[in-house]
């Protein structure tokens, strides 16, 4: 399909998804300007590292639409539903991070995402409950970040 400056269709897509992920970085820029910490952080705090993403993804999406690559073609209909997948269950592991906690939401997340990738059910499984455990072990004993344990947590 040829555009109006016969460069073809690739130009649009991505114009369009430099949009919406634009949108995306203006919806993560704004909820971090609201963000209220209750106490004082060290001389950054929590909010530069997502504000920092947050812009540098904007310049990105600026470029695509300043200058889109000229051979752009969607993916298929597989790739396409592997990335609903893996956005879904981004999406999962942050709303149930703080329920089922950090070692569980981790080794289920872990685990759609080897699948989607290829991995067997065992492998995928036995990693997914290594980043799970390690990950825990290392964030909280090693780097002293207070992570939620959830469904494991012994204050039941």
């Amino acid at each position: 399909m040829k555009s109006a400056d016969g460069k073809g269709a690739g130009r649009m897509s991505d114009r369009v998804f430099a949009v919406l992920w634009l949108s995306v970085c203006a919806v993560i820029a704004f909820q971090m300007f609201k963000l209220k910490v209750p106490f004082a952080y060290e001389p950054v705090g929590p909010k530069a590292f997502p504000l920092l993403m947050a812009i540098l993804m904007a310049l990105c999406c600026l470029m695509l639409l300043i200058r889109p690559d000229h051979q752009v073609h969607w993916p298929e209909r597989p790739m396409l539903m592997k990335g609903a997948w893996l956005v879904a269950s981004l999406l999962a592991y942050a709303a149930l991070f703080s329920l089922l906690g950090f070692p569980v939401a981790t080794a289920a997340m872990s685990l759609v995402v080897a699948r989607l990738f290829g991995g067997s059910w065992m492998s995928s499984s036995i990693t997914a409950v290594l980043i799970g455990v390690l990950g825990y072990l290392v964030f909280d004993r090693l780097l002293e970040v207070s992570l939620p344990l959830g469904l494991l947590s012994l204050d039941a």
